[in-house]
């Protein structure tokens, strides 16, 4: 091995944010800080905890909302462009129908 390139490796302490504290070997020179360690986490404990620091659920929550309203409206839209269509498609067969009495009049 080449001397003088590998980093120091030391005894730190790594602190929790429930409190509790270990002393373990690293290359990191200064404390370390963690926010879920082995007497914490709901693994090692068995108690549930919920543990939603940025919102996930309630960012997921809002776009499925969000989702779903803007399917409703899609809906909508369709729906009264069918409507439109079905207006247009019977003008143009009552358009047709008087054009068909007008040449069967005038073939009398």
């Amino acid at each position: 091995m080449k001397t003088d390139i590998h980093p120091k490796y030391q005894e730190i302490t790594f602190k929790c944010a429930c409190g509790a504290k270990f002393v373990a070997g690293s290359t990191i020179e200064k404390e370390f800080q963690t926010e879920i360690c082995s007497n914490c986490h709901p693994f090692y404990t068995g108690k549930q905890k919920l543990v939603d620091t940025s919102g996930r659920v309630d960012k997921f929550r809002a776009k499925m909302k969000k989702a779903q309203e803007k399917a409703e409206k899609n809906v909508k839209k369709v729906k009264k462009g069918e409507e439109e269509e079905a207006a247009k498609e019977s003008a143009e067969e009552k358009i047709e129908e008087k054009a068909e009495k007008k040449t069967e009049k005038k073939k009398k």
